[in-house]
C-alpha cells in the first residue's frame, strides 16, 4: 500500500495527484551517493508537483498568499529596506512568487503587510474550497516548531485559502489505529476497512516495486560490491509476487533500497523466508554518510519453519534501508529464493490519513493497526470490512481477491491410508481427498472417492514394542526384546540393544510429525504430507505440485557407552539406516535432512528422479538432541490444480541404533554382575563367550561396531598405525618405518601434523563468479583426534566466536569446502560455504599405491625418485553417498625434495583439478623435505684424505642426491697420525737390497753345487768306462745326494748343513715314495784306501734299509760267495 500525503484531506475525487509518497518526509530525502546506484531516491512521484517543503526568506518561512503579523517584521524593517533605497524602481518591479501558488506581490509590500491574493493568477479562479486545497506542516525549525498551511490543489488558486496556523509539535504523533486530521490537528480512529501504523508506513501489495523503492542488480566481482551494473546481470533483481517480493537466485548481487528521514526514533520491520543457506542474505541500514547503524548482524539466519518477523531500530534523521543477497550457485544447483513481506517503517512524523485494506484482507472494526486476511473459500475487495462467501461452484484459498471455478476431481485429488486397528485387530484402507479440497464431484466425468476397502488383520507391532490388552502398541520395558509378537526376557548374560526401528506403518509413531509447506509462500498448511500405508509411508497429495512434503524423526538422545570416553569426537555415537523409493514422472527431489539441538536443518543427501529400492545410512558423531527430516517436492514449478500427485517418496524401513530410552528387538552377550544382571563392557573390551569375562581387545586391534546392532568384534589396524588405549580406533603418532634391501629408513612427519589449508586453481560458475576448492588437512591428527576443520559462515557470519551454529562445522582428517575471496564479495572476510568432510578414519600408511581398496595411481603425479617411493596416507569417510556406496575416500601421497623446507607444497592430479576424478577418492601430492626420511649412516660416506707431514685427514659427505632430512647429522672430520712415501721408500729399498743380496748368494752356492755335481758325474762315467771289462755295468744305479767330492766313500758321522738339509728333503721324497733304491744283479768295485782294488762280486738284493750315522739309508749287500753282508 503506497501512502497517501501527510497533511493531505482525502476528497470525493480520489487520491491526489502529484504528492509525495513519504509520510513526515517534508523535502527530498538527502541520500548520500551509492556506486551503482542512481544518485538521488526518489521520494516525489512527479516532477511537476509543488514541492511541500516551505521555502525560507531571510530566516523566516514565506508562507503561501498570506504573511505572519506585522510586529514580527518590525525589528529587520530598516534592513530590509535597504535595497528597496537604493534600487527603487526595480525592486517595484521585482515580484514575489509564493511557493504552491501562482500569486506574485512587490517585494516590499510582501514585507510589509500582511498580503493576500486580491487577483488569481490564472483566468477563472474562484475562493476556495475545502475539497480544492490540503493542509501541510512546514520544516521544523530549530526550536521544533512548525506551522500549518493550506496547499491548493490547482496551481494559481489563491482566494479563500485558510491563514497559517502554528502546527503541533515535531516530535508529535498518533497512535497505531490513529490518524492526524489536519484540519482539527487532532489524532481519529482509523474507519472500519482502514488501518493506521500511527507514526509509520507499511508495503503489503507487491504487484509491482512500490515507487520509492531502488532496486538494482550489480556483479559481485566489483571490490565494493556496488559496482556499475552489467550486461548478464540485469534480470537478477528482487521481483514483487503479489504478497510478497522475492531475491534472485543466481550468483549476481540484488539490492533492494528504500531510503526514510525519521523526525523521530522509530523501528523497520518485515517477514521474511531464508530456506537456502547457498544463497547470502544480508539486511543492513545506513545514515547519509554511508555509515553502518549500530545494531544487530547484518547477517540473517536462515530459516527452518516458514515465515520469520525481523526488525532493527533507526535512528533520527536520514535512513537508508538494505536488502541484498547473493546466491553461490557452484554446484549448479537452482537455489531457492529469499521472500520478504510487509514491511514496516515507524517514526515518521505523523499519518495524515489510515490505508484501505488491500484485497483479500479486511478491517472489521475502527481503530485497526492491521487488516485480517480472509479464510479459505471467501474473497474481499480493497478496503473490506468483512469478507464475502465463495459460490459452491466455485474455491478460494486463505487471502484470496476473487473466487476460481472447481474443477472436476480426478484420481490425483485423493489418496489412501491405513485406519488403526479396532477393538478386534483389524484395519482396513481408507480413501480421502486431498486438502484443501478444490475439485468437484457434481460435475461430469469427475471422479468419485473409492469406498474403504475391506478389513484385513492388523500388522504386527514393530520390533521392540508388543500388544497389551488393548490394541495399541507399547513398548518393551528394560531388559527384555521384542519382534512385535510380545516381549521377551533377554536371557542371563545378555542385556537389550536399544533403538527404534519401525517398519510397519499402520499408525504414525508419536515421535514421528508431518506436514506440508507451500512453495508459493512458505506457510505449514496445517495438513498431513505423508500417510501410512501398511508396509510403507509414502507422501500424499499436496495443495500443488511444489509443495514441500515433510517427515520428522526426533531421537532426545543417544545412550554413551562409557562416562568418560577421551576420543569422543571421533567416537560413532549411533546412526540411522532407511530404505526408501522415489517414483516420479518428472524432476522430483527428495531430501534428507539432519538438524542438532533443534537447530536449523542441514541437507546431508539428495536424490533426484525416480530411484529404486535401496538403504542409506548416516552416521551420528555427536550425542544430542537429533532431528532427521525426509523432505520432498515433486516439481519446483507451479502450476494451478495437481498433475503429479502419483509421483511419491515411499520410506519402507527406518532404523535408529543406541537411542537413549528406545526398545530392543534382541539381545547380546555382557559381563554378568549378578544372577540376574549383567554390564557392558568397558570401551575396548569385548565378551569372550567362553569365560563369560570381558577381554580386552589386543594392542594393534581395535573394536568395531560396539555401539551397533552387530556383534563387536576387534579388527586388525592397518598398515602402520597402531590402536589408542581404549581401542576404538587406529591412528598414526605422525612416524613410519620403510624395509629396503639393506637397510630401514625411519620417517618423522611431526611437523605436518598439524591442519594445513590449501586451495585449488579458480573456478568460475555460468555468470563468471570466482570461487574457490579448499581443503584443510590434518595428515596424522592428534592421538586420532582429528583437527582439520571446515565451516559455512554464510549465515553465522555475524554471531561472536563460539555462538556459532556448529552443525556447521565439519572436523575430519581432510575437509572441503568452498571458498569465494573476498575481493568478489567485497565483504572483509572470505564467504565458505558447503563444507564435507573426506577423512573420517585413517585406514593406514603404506609405500603401496592400493590398500583397502582405495587406489592412488602414480601416473596422476610427475615420477619422483626411483630409489625412494612415496609414503600414501589412506583414509575413509563415514559419510556414503549415492555415487560412493562406502564412502568418500582420500590418498595422501608425500614425497622426499629436501630443497622444499617446511611444509613444501601441495598439488593435485592434472586431469582432475578439483582434486578427484569419480568424485569419490581425492588425491593429493605432498612434496617437502619433511617427508624425507631420517638421516643415517647409510646416507653419507667417507673421504680418506693424503698423508702429509705425518698426518691423515677423513671427511664425511652427503651421497647424493641427499634424500633424508635430520636425523643423524654428518661425523666430525677425523684426523690420525701416518707415515710418508719417504719413510716407506727407504725401507722398501733396504728390504730390496737385503734380498737381493739373499738371491745372489743363493745363486751362488747352487752354482758351486752343481759344478761338484758335474765334476763327480764325469768322474764316475770314466771310473766306470775304465772298468767296464772288470766288473759288469750295474742294472741300475745311482749317485746319491751327499756324496763327497772324493773317489772313494767316506763314513762319518758328522753332518754339514747343506747335507741335512739335502737329507730332510730325501726323507720327505721317500715319504712320498717308499720304494727302497737298490741295486740289482750289479757288481761294485771299491777303492780301498791302502790304494789297492779289490774286487768283490756280490748280488745285490733287497733288504730293509738301515738309517746310516749321516742320515742316509743304506741297502745291505750280499756277496755271491755267501760271505757276510756289507752296508753301503
Amino acid at each position: 500500500m503506497v501512502p497517501a500525503v501527510p497533511g493531505a484531506v482525502p476528497d470525493a475525487d480520489g487520491p491526489i495527484p502529484g504528492v509525495p509518497v513519504v509520510p513526515g518526509a517534508d523535502a527530498p530525502v538527502p541520500v548520500a551517493p551509492v556506486p551503482g546506484v542512481p544518485s538521488a531516491v526518489p521520494t516525489v512521484p512527479s516532477p511537476d508537483a509543488p514541492v511541500p517543503a516551505v521555502p525560507v526568506v531571510l530566516g523566516v518561512p514565506a508562507f503561501p498568499c498570506a504573511v505572519p503579523p506585522f510586529p514580527v517584521w518590525f525589528p529587520l524593517f530598516p534592513l530590509l529596506m535597504l535595497p528597496f533605497l537604493l534600487f527603487p524602481l526595480p525592486m517595484l518591479l521585482f515580484p514575489v512568487r509564493f511557493p504552491h501558488s501562482r500569486c506574485d506581490a512587490p517585494f516590499p509590500l510582501f514585507l510589509l503587510f500582511p498580503v493576500r491574493c486580491p487577483v488569481p493568477a490564472l483566468p477563472g479562479a474562484v475562493p476556495a474550497f475545502l475539497s480544492e486545497y490540503h493542509y501541510e506542516y512546514t520544516e521544523c525549525d530549530s526550536t521544533g516548531s512548525r506551522w500549518r498551511v493550506a496547499v491548493p490543489h490547482t496551481p494559481g488558486l489563491c482566494t479563500g485559502l485558510p491563514d497559517p496556523i502554528r502546527g503541533t509539535e515535531c516530535s508529535f504523533s498518533c497512535k497505531a489505529g490513529e490518524f492526524l486530521d489536519m484540519k482539527t490537528q487532532a489524532c481519529q480512529p482509523c474507519a472500519e476497512g482502514t488501518y493506521s501504523l500511527g507514526t509509520g508506513v507499511r508495503f503489503d501489495e507487491w504487484d509491482e516495486v512500490p515507487h520509492g523503492f531502488a532496486n538494482v542488480a550489480t556483479n559481485p566481482e566489483v571490490d565494493d560490491g556496488f559496482g556499475s551494473v552489467v550486461e548478464n546481470c540485469t534480470g537478477s533483481t528482487w521481483v514483487p509476487h503479489g504478497d510478497y517480493v522475492a531475491s534472485n537466485t543466481d550468483e549476481c548481487t540484488a539490492t533492494l533500497m528504500y531510503a526514510v528521514n525519521l523526525k523521530q526514533s522509530g523501528t523497520v520491520s518485515f517477514e521474511y523466508t531464508y530456506p537456502d543457506s547457498g544463497i547470502v542474505f544480508e539486511f543492513f541500514v545506513q545514515n547519509d554518510q554511508c555509515q553502518p547503524t549500530a545494531g544487530e548482524s547484518r547477517w540473517m539466519r536462515t530459516t527452518e519453519k516458514g515465515w520469520e518477523f525481523h526488525s532493527m531500530e533507526l535512528s533520527h534523521g536520514n535512513n537508508v534501508l538494505y536488502w541484498r543477497t547473493t546466491a553461490f550457485s557452484v554446484l549448479s544447483k537452482v537455489h531457492k529464493p529469499v521472500l520478504v513481506r510487509n514491511i514496516s517503517i515507524t517514526g515518521v512524523a505523523y499519518t495524515s490519513e489510515c490505508f484501505p485494506c488491500k484485497p483479500g484482507t479486511f478491517a472489521p472494526a475502527a481503530g485497526a493497526s492491521a487488516c485480517q486476511p480472509c479464510p479459505a473459500n471467501t474473497f474481499s475487495s480493497k478496503g473490506a470490512t468483512a469478507c464475502q462467501p465463495c459460490d459452491p461452484t466455485t474455491y478460494a484459498e486463505p487471502g484470496s481477491a476473487s473466487c476460481h471455478a472447481r474443477p472436476p476431481c480426478t484420481d490425483q485429488d485423493y489418496f489412501y491410508t491405513h485406519s488403526a486397528c479396532d477393538a478386534r485387530g483389524e484395519t482396513q484402507v481408507l480413501f480421502k481427498w486431498a486438502e484443501p479440497k478444490i475439485c468437484s464431484e457434481e460435475l461430469p466425468e469427475a471422479a468419485l472417492l473409492p469406498p474403504p476397502g475391506a478389513k484385513t488383520p492388523c500388522p504386527p507391532c514393530n520390533p521392540g514394542f508388543a500388544k497389551s490388552n488393548g490394541s495399541t502398541c507399547q513398548p518393551c520395558p528394560y531388559g527384555s526384546y521384542s519382534n512385535g509378537s510380545g516381549c521377551i526376557s533377554c536371557p542371563a548374560g545378555t542385556e537389550p540393544v536399544l533403538g527404534l526401528e519401525y517398519k510397519w506403518w499402520n499408525v504414525l509413531p508419536p515421535n514421528m510429525e508431518t506436514a506440508v509447506l507451500s512453495d508459493i509462500n512458505f506457510e505449514y498448511k496445517g495438513m498431513a504430507g505423508w500417510e501410512v500405508a501398511g508396509d510403507y509411508i509414502y507422501t500424499a497429495a499436496g495443495a500443488s505440485d511444489n509443495d514441500f512434503m515433510i517427515l520428522t524423526l526426533v531421537v532426545p538422545g543417544f545412550s554413551p557407552a562409557s562416562p568418560v570416553l577421551e576420543d569422543t569426537e571421533s567416537k560413532e555415537v549411533a546412526r540411522i539406516t532407511f530404505v526408501f523409493e522415489t517414483i516420479c514422472s518428472v524432476s522430483c527431489e527428495l531430501y534428507f535432512m539432519v538438524g542438532i539441538n533443534s537447530s536449523t536443518n542441514m541437507a546431508v543427501e539428495t536424490w533426484t528422479g525416480s530411484k529404486g529400492k535401496q538403504s542409506y545410512t548416516y552416521i551420528v558423531d555427536q550425542n544430542a538432541t537429533m532431528s532427521f527430516t525426509w523432505v520432498f517436492q515433486r516439481t519446483p514449478y507451479h502450476e494451478a490444480g495437481r498433475w503429479y500427485s502419483s509421483d511419491m517418496a515411499k520410506l519402507y524401513s527406518i532404523n535408529v541404533t543406541n537411542v537413549l530410552g528406545g526398545v530392543a528387538s534382541f539381545c547380546r552377550r555382557c559381563a554378568p554382575v549378578t544372577a540376574t544382571s549383567c554390564a557392558p563392557c568397558a570401551p575396548g573390551s569385548i565378551v569372550d563367550h567362553s569365560s563369560g569375562t570381558c577381554q580386552p581387545c589386543p594392542p594393534g586391534t581395535y573394536l568395531q561396531d560396539h555401539l551397533s546392532d552387530r556383534t563387536p568384534a576387534c579388527q586388525p589396524c592397518g598398515p602402520g598405525t597402531r590402536s589408542n588405549q581404549l581401542r576404538s580406533l587406529c591412528y598414526n603418532n605422525c612416524s613410519f618405518s620403510l624395509l629396503l634391501p639393506g637397510h630401514i629408513l625411519h620417517y618423522n612427519f611431526s611437523a605436518l601434523a598439524t591442519s594445513t589449508a590449501f586451495t585449488s586453481g579458480p573456478s568460475f560458475t555460468a555468470k563468471g563468479l570466482k570461487y574457490f576448492h579448499q581443503f584443510n588437512i590434518s595428515l596424522c591428527g592428534n592421538q586420532g583426534r582429528r583437527t582439520a576443520t571446515c565451516m559455512d559462515n554464510v549465515t553465522d557470519r555475524g554471531l561472536p566466536d563460539g555462538e556459532g551454529d556448529y552443525a556447521r562445522v565439519v572436523t575430519s582428517y581432510v575437509c572441503q569446502s568452498i571458498l569465494v575471496p573476498p575481493d568478489v564479495t567485497g565483504y572483509k572476510t572470505a564467504m565458505s560455504s558447503l563444507p564435507i568432510s573426506l577423512a573420517d578414519r585413517l585406514v593406514g600408511v603404506t609405500a603401496h599405491s592400493m590398500l583397502d581398496g582405495i587406489t592412488s595411481p602414480p601416473e596422476h603425479f610427475p615420477p619422483g625418485h626411483s630409489d625412494l617411493p612415496d609414503i600414501v596416507f589412506f583414509y575413509r569417510s563415514n559419510d556414503a553417498t549415492q555415487p560412493c556406496s562406502r564412502g568418500r575416500a582420500t590418498a595422501i601421497r608425500l614425497r622426499c625434495d629436501p630443497l622444499r623446507p617446511g611444509r613444501g607444497t601441495i598439488t593435485m592430479p592434472s586431469k582432475c583439478p578439483e582434486g578427484t576424478c569419480d568424485g569419490c577418492t581425492f588425491h593429493f601430492l605432498w612434496v617437502t623435505g619433511e617427508a624425507c626420511p631420517r638421516c643415517s649412516a647409510s646416507h653419507y660416506r667417507p673421504i680418506v684424505g693424503a698423508c702429509l707431514g705425518g698426518i691423515q685427514k677423513t671427511t664425511y659427505v652427503w651421497r647424493e642426491p641427499r634424500l633424508c632430512h635430520g636425523g643423524q647429522s654428518l661425523p666430525a672430520q677425523e684426523v690420525r697420525a701416518c707415515r710418508s712415501v719417504d719413510f716407506w721408500l727407504k725401507v722398501g729399498i733396504s728390504a730390496g737390497t737385503c734380498a737381493a743380496l739373499l738371491l745372489a748368494t743363493l745363486a751362488a752356492y747352487f752354482w758351486k753345487k752343481n759344478q761338484k755335481l758335474e765334476y763327480k758325474y764325469s768322474k764316475l762315467v770314466i771310473s766306470m768306462t775304465a772298468n767296464e771289462s772288470e766288473l759288469p755295468a750295474p742294472d741300475s744305479c745311482a749317485i746319491m745326494e751327499g756324496e763327497d767330492a772324493e773317489d772313494e766313500l767316506v763314513l762319518t758321522s758328522k753332518r754339514s748343513l747343506f747335507g741335512k738339509i739335502i737329507s730332510f728333503t730325501y726323507k720327505v721324497r721317500r715319504g712320498h715314495h717308499p720304494r727302497e733304491a737298490v741295486c740289482w744283479s750289479s757288481v761294485l768295485h771299491f777303492s780301498l784306501p791302502g790304494g789297492g782294488t779289490e774286487g768283490l762280486e756280490g748280488t745285490l738284493t733287497p733288504g730293509s734299509p738301515q738309517r746310516t750315522p749321516d742320515g742316509f739309508d743304506s741297502v745291505p749287500l750280499k756277496p755271491s760267495s755267501g760271505s757276510s753282508a756289507m752296508e753301503l
